[in-house]
């Protein structure tokens, strides 16, 4: 195990509860000691539902090592039962509670308690947070499922029903799960297709019993749902969408992959967003060739990739995926597109990553939020983990036409933005555009010049320094001051260049300098070396 600040997955203990969590009428017994149970906090705060997990927690203390610890889960699960009288309960161990191999579903198994018992085996030391939460609806799925259950017929008397689609993957803590399930049934309902199941996100172990009376399934979320799907394939003969919905073109795909699965045609009517009429519009094409660097969880790492590459014109620098059971899929999108594949857990790796691929736009998890924060780069999040921001109020799919829409929006407006800050920054020398000068549309008079000192300082006309200006100040003068180092002149002319590619620029140079051993980096220097890396 490899300590570490932050982390891209937890346990797969957390995936399991993910399920229990998104799921009504299941309970969760975790066979865990004192300190595991901060997983509560993942789903009150962060994600803000409005009732906690339904897991019971054995909280063994060390203490109780000296004991019958086993004991102490038959209770847990007993009173669990009493109190909350769950449909089926799933039992099973944190990574502590591991070592001490009290085998949790055996006990269950004897306990004689009225309702299914699922237990899960999930090796913490070896398998993350995804695998646990694909793990767990599988075997919710595989223990649950009435093999009896067959489609019902297309046609009885009342005439041909709607095709029946389930819609699998989606989770409580998902990124954008409960918008993105509202605009696929939504878009199924617009193809003449009802939807018979959303699993685990909403539904009961009743309803998983009856999960072979659909049609077909959609994969909503393959990190979850593929086990589950392969499956139902194999034990139903049900047919699996496995095209995932993100973007335009992906959205059409996976809209004749329904039609297909459904047997009937696509029509020629489907309202498709704005999303192609704004990627070619003046607002996007002037950012086309922007250089974007990806990382997230396989699928939507790998879509992200499609989306940004094919529908807005920018350039892949770099792409990666933390969830090493999709390093696959993450490989052949990364080959297409002509980049090295990035497959780590470690966030250091991927901010070397991103220093060396010098992007102009991140669109990543939390984590590189953060990173390309201190980089000072544009970034937006495509992926879990997130934070509470990523779970808004309002509708805001990723998926289907509307989720094309929010892409658009969520990608572009920060390199808008970030065209805005270097205007700002560019011109924020010019008196008529600092701070002091006053709004222009306020009417509001400038502030008074600073008086027309001897040697450097402003003169008349002037406006009086503002925070920006004051804020890199003292860097210039250090810098200047420094044996070696950049005189004020070339400092000032490097502050010109765009933000999101000035650290580029100023490595080059200084590169370019140690080579040719120029002591002092003048603005000459800055556009020999310039001339220099552009041959």
């Amino acid at each position: 195990m490899q300590l570490t600040v932050w982390t891209y997955e937890g346990p797969p203990h957390v995936g399991a509860m993910r399920v229990a969590t998104g799921m009504k009428q299941l309970h969760y017994v975790l066979h865990a000691p004192q300190g595991d149970t901060y997983a509560d906090l993942l789903f009150t705060m962060i994600e803000r539902r409005d009732h906690r997990p339904p897991v019971s927690y054995t909280s063994f203390q060390a203490r109780d090592l000296g004991s019958d610890t086993a004991e102490l889960f038959k209770t847990a699960a007993r009173e669990a039962y009493d109190r909350f009288r769950p449909q089926a309960m799933i039992v099973g161990a944190s990574c502590t509670a591991e070592l001490i191999q009290d085998d949790p579903a055996g006990l269950a198994a004897t306990m004689g308690l009225d309702c299914p018992i699922i237990p899960l085996e999930l090796p913490s030391y070896s398998r993350k947070e995804n695998w646990g939460a694909s793990e767990t609806f599988y075997q919710i799925v595989r223990g649950l499922a009435d093999k009896g259950r067959k489609p019902l017929p297309a046609v009885d008397a009342a005439g041909p029903r709607r095709p029946l689609a389930n819609i699998l993957g989606p989770t409580a803590l998902g990124f954008r799960h409960r918008d993105d399930v509202a605009e696929i049934t939504k878009l199924l309902n617009e193809l003449g297709i009802d939807v018979r199941l959303v699993a685990p996100l909403g539904a009961t172990p009743a309803d998983i019993v009856a999960i072979g009376e659909a049609d077909f399934n959609i994969c909503l979320y393959p990190e979850i749902a593929a086990q589950a799907c392969s499956w139902l394939e194999r034990t139903f003969r049900q047919k699996t969408v496995r095209t995932v919905p993100i973007g335009l073109n992906a959205t059409r795909e996976f809209v004749a992959e329904v039609c297909a699965a459904a047997g009937i045609p696509v029509p020629d009517d489907l309202n498709q967003g704005r999303m192609g009429w704004w990627s070619r519009s003046i607002d996007s094409t002037y950012l086309t060739g922007k250089r974007v660097f990806i990382f997230g969880d396989g699928t939507h790492a790998v879509a992200a990739a499609r989306v940004a590459s094919e529908e807005l014109g920018f350039k892949v620098v770099g792409l990666g995926c933390y969830n090493r059971e999709f390093a696959r899929e993450v490989r052949a999108a990364a080959e297409k597109y002509g980049v090295e594949p990035l497959i780590t857990d470690d966030y250091l790796a991927v901010e070397e990553a991103i220093e060396a691929a010098s992007p102009e736009l991140v669109l990543g998890t939390q984590m590189e939020r953060h990173i390309a924060k201190r980089l000072r780069l544009p970034c937006a999040v495509i992926s879990a983990p997130v934070h509470v921001q990523d779970f808004p109020a309002r509708h805001s799919p990723q998926m289907g036409f509307e989720g094309a829409n929010v892409l658009f929006d969520t990608w572009v407006h920060p390199l808008v933005m970030g065209l805005e800050e270097h205007l700002l920054t560019m011109f924020r020398d010019d008196f008529e555009f600092s701070d002091a000068a006053g709004a222009s549309h306020l009417g509001h008079a400038p502030a008074a010049p600073l008086p027309a000192s001897s040697g450097e300082g402003p003169g008349v006309g002037n406006a009086v320094p503002t925070a920006t200006m004051v804020a890199e100040a003292p860097a210039v003068t250090q810098a200047a001051a420094e044996p070696g180092g950049w005189t004020a002149e070339a400092l000032a002319e490097l502050g010109k260049i765009p933000f999101f590619v000035r650290g580029k620029a100023r490595r080059n140079t200084e590169r370019y300098a140690a080579e040719l051993g120029i002591v002092t980096i003048t603005r000459d220097t800055l556009y020999e070396a310039k001339s220099h890396y552009a041959r």
